[in-house]
């Protein structure tokens, strides 16, 4: 590894011998791994942890770690199927996504996956989802033909929104023309009913007033399943909603992944979880004694 990873160092050092020595987890649980774009792109100026990239090379060594390994790729649906019916400790999956719907994993993710027989669920901002070709963040979208194509194959997709906006910040009334909208055009393109949904960016967990509302919305909206950028692998009676995820870039070395796959790498989840808490609180602190309005709440009008 050429970048020096706080986390990488916590979860290798301290995580995994502490969850050696007490046995972890492995039948209960579902590992689900995000990805975004698979791609050469060195993302200068970018630290490991906040990559969105893995080259093509290491994305198929990281699939053939999952194979050497005895777990099989599967779709979030799937993945969540076998963990509901307790069929998790013979078959050992692991739940492979993609958000932003980029063309390269139609050219460079779908040949290595088709290879190992795995599968995948991908999320679409439809906004840049269309039948001629466009871009989201300087790299090129899927079509909807490349996405028919895709789903005969068996990959699976959800919703990311139209505009990929941060929903956190819109009112409750776009938050829902966000959520439908983008539903009826895949439901459209593929001929389908589809139910699943990405959160774009950071989930606000810390803020339960609005994950709760988000949650019935997504509900009355269609949804079954919620993927999030909470990390951590997902365990049975979790709620369907609120589905944690573990990052994947191209920093993630065989150690590193693997840890991740085993759950050694979940600590983080609770750290995050405790710092946007403090940080959370702190601002609201902040406004009481300033008297300043809260702006978000304000934003998130009542359904």
């Amino acid at each position: 590894m050429s970048l020096f990873r706080p986390d990488r160092f916590v979860t290798l050092c301290a995580a995994r011998p502490v969850a050696c020595l007490l046995g972890s987890r492995l039948a209960e649980t579902l590992p689900v791994l995000m990805y975004h774009s698979i791609s050469d792109d060195p993302e200068t100026g970018v630290g490991a942890y906040y990559r969105v990239a893995t080259s093509p090379g290491r994305f198929a060594e990281q699939m053939q770690w999952i194979a050497d390994a005895g777990y099989r790729a599967v779709t979030l649906q799937d993945g969540m199927k076998a963990l509901a019916d307790g069929n998790l400790p013979t078959r050992r999956l692991v739940a492979v996504t993609f958000d932003d719907g980029f063309r390269d994993f139609h050219k460079a993710a779908w040949p290595v996956l088709s290879r190992h027989k795995f599968s995948a669920t991908m999320y679409l901002p439809t906004g840049y989802i269309q039948h001629e070709r466009k871009t989201f963040l300087n790299r090129q979208c899927m079509t909807w033909a490349e996405v028919r194509e895709l789903r005969r194959e068996g990959i699976q997709f959800g919703s990311h929104t139209v505009n990929h906006p941060k929903l956190y910040t819109l009112s409750w009334s776009n938050i829902e023309q966000e959520l439908l909208r983008s539903k009826q055009q895949i439901d459209n393109e593929l001929g389908e009913t589809i139910s699943s949904f990405a959160y774009p960016f950071a989930f606000p967990q810390e803020d339960s007033g609005f994950t709760e509302k988000l949650s019935d919305l997504l509900y009355r909206c269609g949804y079954a399943s919620c993927a999030t950028t909470v990390i951590g692998r997902m365990g049975q009676g979790d709620d369907p909603l609120w589905v944690h995820r573990l990052p994947v870039n191209q920093c993630d070395d065989r150690a590193l992944f693997l840890a991740k796959l085993r759950g050694w790498y979940d600590w983080l989840g609770n750290v995050q979880w405790t710092a946007r808490r403090v940080r959370s609180r702190i601002r609201h602190t902040r406004r009481l004694e300033t008297s300043d309005p809260p702006n978000l709440a304000q934003s998130h009008k009542s359904l």
